[in-house]
């Protein structure tokens, strides 16, 4: 089976504390991507649950990465996928977000074989835009927007992988050549080892838009289409100060829409008047779809922890070792 929608994919009954793994969310992902943690799909002992599923690279630092993990369970917006489930302390490191059908963002790329058409690409923008500025409300920085933590769902977009940045080498050590990290993504001042701030988020945004344009994080500023090269250019900049604020790329991107009247203390947003049928391109909701499928029909043996070998292909330093029982933290 093939749960992003390219690639043969794969079956198995290995184990990361009480979840089976189904395949690797990533299959079809480009081979020189960086992503910033080894992700599953994978599903509960008793059928019931099925998650989208995570653990550190062999570089990270495994309570960087649980940290992490723990405070994104209290990020708001709609565009976001907080872990719901850690491993309990002192046991492999993983974290748990609600599987929903989706392909990261450079296999939809590959899927298409090109970049996403602009309307979809400022569609991604508006909510990922609107979404930060959320968090940045709860004084947060992301830090960790790159391609591949972007997840695309026929819904709108999905933000992963909160705290990348702080969880691959902390503040004050360079990060230039950290695995895992995409150093197209890589704000300048992060990766000389400076603290995440919310102008490397849009620095960051506007490297991955870029990406969604063009295939690159980095293009030359003639590639990008002509509506998005100006405020994609500004995201890019070197110095934070001429970047945009987060309300200059929404209205960029939006044009002359008008948002949404607001519910409870949910914020106006634009994003949903984008993000209605057609958003996506029709064969990367025919991809998602056969996820879904593909996923629902997989046939997942339950072993006993005598029956969980590593194979041979497992990722340096990703080999999982049975967990105790999960430590639900809501």
């Amino acid at each position: 089976m093939s749960a992003s929608g390219t690639g043969s994919g794969i079956q198995s009954n290995r184990q990361i504390g009480p979840y089976t793994v189904v395949t690797r969310l990533d299959t079809g992902i480009p081979q020189q991507t960086p992503v910033h943690e080894h992700r599953f799909i994978a599903r509960s002992a008793d059928g019931d649950r099925t998650v989208l599923l995570s653990t550190p690279l062999a570089t990270v630092d495994a309570q960087r990465f649980m940290a992490e993990a723990d405070a994104s369970r209290y990020l708001l917006g709609s565009w976001v996928l907080p872990a719901v489930e850690l491993a309990a302390p002192g046991a492999q490191p993983w974290h748990a977000r609600p599987y929903l059908p989706a392909l990261p963002l450079p296999v939809a790329l590959t899927v298409l074989g090109g970049p996403l058409p602009e309307r979809t690409v400022r569609a991604l923008g508006v909510a990922l835009a609107e979404n930060l500025t959320i968090l940045h409300g709860q004084n947060l920085t992301h830090a960790g927007i790159s391609p591949s933590a972007v997840l695309l769902a026929v819904d709108g977009p999905r933000l992963t992988c909160f705290g990348a940045v702080r969880a691959a080498a902390p503040d004050g050590v360079a990060r230039q050549e950290v695995p895992g990290l995409d150093p197209g993504s890589l704000p300048p001042e992060q990766a000389a080892g400076g603290q995440p701030r919310p102008l490397g988020d849009v620095y960051a945004l506007g490297a991955t838009l870029a990406y969604a344009a063009t295939g690159y994080t980095m293009p030359e500023r003639e590639e990008l289409p002509p509506g998005l090269r100006s405020l994609v250019s500004r995201c890019l900049s070197r110095d934070p100060a001429h970047r945009p604020q987060l309300v200059e790329v929404v209205d960029e991107l939006a044009g002359g829409s008008q948002p949404n009247a607001s519910v409870g203390f949910t914020p106006p947003s634009r994003a949903e008047a984008f993000l209605g049928p057609g958003w996506l391109p029709a064969r990367l909701v025919a991809a998602i779809v056969h996820q879904s499928a593909s996923v629902l029909a997989a046939e997942v043996p339950l072993p006993t922890p005598a029956q969980t070998p590593v194979p041979a292909s497992w990722p340096p330093g990703g080999a999982p070792s049975p967990a105790p029982a999960s430590h639900p933290s809501h």
